[in-house]
């Protein structure tokens, strides 16, 4: 059975906006790309997870959504990568869903789609709720100081299991857990639930 890594979406793999809603707006985080390249090296399957609450909101819709993370999966392309599959709960939080982070329900799908346990993943996020959600299913968590994850350290409000400073930071942690020879150097200083599967 793989592994797999559930990665957060905004200021985790591509450039936080609040409330994303122009396709063209979608940027990568510098050196995402190559940390993508090298989870999959090292065997490792790869899930988006992401909260979009603007779908439930109104403020745009789910077929504007699903340009967005075409864009995303056009410049992952470009670069030579991509992700097994995106899942995103569009609801607010007064709907009280099963699948909102840092409720399981969208890991918990994952896993019955390609097959793997919640907690042999890897959960990487810049927000409490991404820790939370990886502690929720006792998944091993890695907070990245981009988007808002230097602030979310600072504040000391969530626990993580390790803090690096980026994607590739959390690739480098990964690798050593798992005992590959790719890792470089590791700091431990520490439904609707919607599917776009590629």
């Amino acid at each position: 059975m793989s592994r797999y890594v559930v990665l957060d979406r905004d200021g985790t793999l591509i450039v936080a906006h609040h409330y994303l809603s122009d396709p063209k707006l979608v940027e990568l985080i510098p050196n995402a790309a190559e940390a993508l390249r090298r989870l999959r090296n090292l065997g490792l399957g790869v899930i988006v997870a992401t909260n979009q609450s603007p779908v439930g909101r109104n403020i745009f819709t789910s077929a504007t959504l699903e340009k967005i993370h075409r864009r995303m999966n056009q410049l992952l392309e470009k670069e030579g990568v991509e992700v097994d599959g995106i899942y995103y709960c569009p609801h607010t939080p007064e709907d009280n869903c099963q699948c909102r982070k840092p409720k399981p329900g969208m890991i918990e799908r994952a896993a019955r789609d390609f097959g793997f346990l919640p907690e042999e993943c890897f959960v990487v996020g810049d927000n409490v709720c991404d820790i939370e959600l990886g502690k929720n299913v006792k998944a091993t968590t890695i907070l990245v100081r981009t988007g808002h994850g230097a602030r979310i350290e600072r504040e000391r409000a969530v626990r993580p299991d390790f803090v690096v400073d980026d994607l590739g930071g959390a690739v480098d942690v990964i690798s050593e857990l798992i005992g590959s020879t790719d890792n470089v150097s590791v700091s431990t200083e520490l439904e609707r639930c919607g599917n776009d599967n590629q």
